[in-house]
């Protein structure tokens, strides 16, 4: 397997624009792979100040990684005065959340139908 194979399979963090709010796709295998990927989404998914909603309807897996990718997020724009809320949450993250008492901080979103990655 080459490794732009494996990169492909593990997954991949994408900011999509739609109806004035930042989405921010988790797609596959969220884990610590995707660490600068991760630091760069932050960096375009806070910059243009609207609502940001972290989308993990395409996530396989979450591991610790990206966990705290979300948990940074959210604190970075709570910061920012930058409302964050969650479609579809992964059970991994939705229960971790919940464990570290953090469930409530995250309003949950419907379905945006954003489309499946390619």
């Amino acid at each position: 397997m080459e490794l732009s194979e494996h990169t492909a399979a593990a997954g991949t963090i994408r900011v999509d624009e739609q109806d004035g709010r930042t989405v921010v796709v988790l797609v596959g295998e969220v884990d610590a792979a995707l660490r600068d990927e991760a630091s760069a989404t932050m960096a375009q998914a806070l910059i243009s100040g609207d609502p940001v909603v972290v989308d993990t309807t395409h996530a396989t897996f979450i591991d610790s990684s990206g966990i705290a990718f979300v948990l940074q997020l959210h604190l970075a724009a709570r910061e920012a005065g930058i409302p964050v809320s969650l479609q579809d949450p992964h059970r991994v993250l939705r229960d971790v959340l919940e464990m570290i008492g953090m469930g409530d901080e995250f309003v949950s979103e419907p379905s945006l139908a954003v489309p499946e990655p390619a």
